[in-house]
């Protein structure tokens, strides 16, 4: 089970309250912790630090070591920067585990975030390289109310507008609430100033009418949207749409989707980079340059009292090299860590062992035009279903425009990325075509070509993010983020911020601060 999924039935047995209690518990809510540019003032002569993976963590390292004078030296095992921080465009090429190799075919300003897809407002860190970097953002829309939810079990498998869906349920709530308040149920809960004012308020909530009944009327339409919408002229009078039962509603299980933007992680304001989330990467990496050593598999590392050595083997050439450094900062992703000869002590040891890897898969899919604009009047956000692909993300940019245009069309977790990932990417490709048509009949007519990255099955990470459990986290954590020896590590797994790219950003700057402490004390020592 993913968190994700574990929230999500926290959230509909216990509530929103309850369902971030957990999400606090379990490090997955917490607030970005970044105050401001690190100060790493005086930094011995001509210490050094070794970097090994140039994601953000990495780079956000590397830069900030760089600046206050440190030698600094990354090798990155792919042969561009930014790790998950990623974008495919056409002409890309990537090559997974079992040796297949997908070319995108996406036409040219077209991409898909096969990794991270947006930025809340409060991960200041990542924004404030942003920013820096000179990456321009733009609006991500988590809820879109002219977006579907979808349940193959109900309403014979038709998907509903959120906006439907949101209003109907809030209406039928806000009825039943009002009719025990004026049945005087809830005498013993609150006053009688208090409980006018909370009838005052459901009727405003739920869109109910002057007898506090939830119907077919202006009112209710105003939020679920009308059978006949208000125009101009002789034919302007509009007609209201006919509800939902709350029994119709209910059965749907589509309440579910309603809190999807009230999380903490994915209220407004949510940002993504204009171009793809790879822009961030690609700004870290021209400004680093030299600094990172591209294609350079890491096969041993090895620490003394006097430094780090980190063995490699360059991927185009297959010879082996070597790199050396006082200090050595590791990002790279704990399957793959914990593979690596590394002597370290047996407490860190077993901490990067007790982490597992969320299964995640995302498939990029190119339709001929944009026909959930053109048709659907769908211009961002997020369409939720039950079915395996999870969801479908429409671009939050570009509308209107002219020729192809490309959407997320899965985002898969649990024991169906598992299956999916025992697929061949076209095979993905065609399964959330398959899938997706059932939500948009236009699919399989419009489809183009597609791309599709099983996050298990990249050899860079070999899963998706860190899943932390709470036993896991209580015995662990400290141990994984204390410095051993000279090296430390860093990412979003050693972090409360799990699966974010702002985990990466904090854990580099707590970790290289620290280094940075002990190195200034050697300094003075020598």
């Amino acid at each position: 089970m993913t968190r994700r999924e574990l929230f999500k039935m926290i959230g509909m047995a216990a509530g929103g309250a309850a369902m971030y209690q957990a999400m606090s518990t379990l490090g997955y809510a917490a607030e970005s912790p970044f105050k401001g540019p690190i100060d790493l003032s005086g930094a011995p002569k001509g210490a050094s630090v070794l970097i090994l993976g140039s994601g953000v963590a990495g780079m956000t390292a590397a830069y900030e070591l760089r600046n206050a004078g440190y030698k600094v030296q990354i090798l990155e095992y792919n042969n561009r920067p930014g790790g998950r921080n990623w974008s495919i465009r056409g002409g890309d090429s990537y090559t997974e585990l079992g040796g297949y190799t997908q070319h995108c075919e996406f036409d040219k300003g077209l991409y898909i975030n096969p990794g991270p897809w947006r930025i809340p407002y409060h991960h200041r860190g990542l924004l404030h390289y942003c920013k820096i970097l000179g990456v321009p953002i733009e609006a991500f829309f988590q809820i879109n109310y002219n977006a579907y939810l979808h349940s193959s079990k109900a309403f014979g498998g038709k998907p509903q507008r959120y906006r439907e869906i949101k209003a109907d349920y809030q209406g039928h709530v806000a009825e039943l609430l009002s009719k025990a308040t004026r049945q005087h149920s809830l005498d013993d809960a609150i006053s009688k100033e208090d409980a006018e004012k909370l009838l005052e308020s459901l009727r405003s909530w739920g869109a109910l009418d002057k007898d506090f009944k939830y119907g077919k009327n202006l009112t209710s339409s105003e939020r679920r949207g009308y059978e006949k919408d208000p125009g101009g002229g002789l034919t302007a009078v509009p007609i209201p749409s006919q509800p939902m039962g709350l029994s119709d509603v209910l059965d749907s299980g589509l309440w579910q989707g309603i809190p999807s933007g009230d999380n903490y992680d994915m209220q407004t304001a949510l940002f993504q980079p204009v171009g793809g989330m790879g822009r961030i990467g690609e700004a870290f990496g021209r400004e680093l340059g030299s600094v990172i050593r591209y294609n350079s598999k890491v096969t041993k590392i090895e620490q003394s009292e006097r430094g780090v050595t980190a063995t490699y083997v360059d991927t185009a050439t297959g010879a082996t090299h070597s790199a050396s450094a006082d200090w050595c900062l590791c990002t790279i992703p704990l399957p793959v860590l914990a593979q690596i000869p590394m002597n370290v002590g047996q407490k860190m040891a077993a901490a990067i062992s007790a982490v597992p890897y969320a299964s995640a898969i995302k498939v990029g899919l190119q339709f001929k035009r944009r026909f959930w604009e053109e048709d659907d009047h769908i211009y961002g956000g997020i369409s939720y279903t039950d079915l395996p692909i999870t969801n479908i993300g429409y671009p939050n940019c570009d509308y209107h425009s002219p020729g192809k245009g490309v959407l997320l069309g899965a985002y898969i977790w649990g024991l169906n990325a598992m299956e999916f990932t025992a697929m061949t990417p076209p095979e993905r490709v065609m399964k959330a075509v398959e899938y997706g048509s059932q939500i948009h009949p236009q699919y399989k007519q419009e489809f183009d070509n597609g791309v599709a990255v099983a996050w298990h099955r990249s050899p860079f990470t070999m899963g998706c993010y860190g899943m932390w459990s709470s036993d896991a986290r209580a015995k662990h954590y400290e141990d994984l983020c204390r410095i051993d020896g000279r090296i430390a590590l860093a990412g979003e797994h050693a972090s409360y911020l799990g699966g974010w790219q702002e985990g990466g950003v904090t854990s580099a700057l707590d970790a290289i601060g620290r280094i940075h402490q002990r190195a200034v004390a050697q300094g003075s020592k020598a």
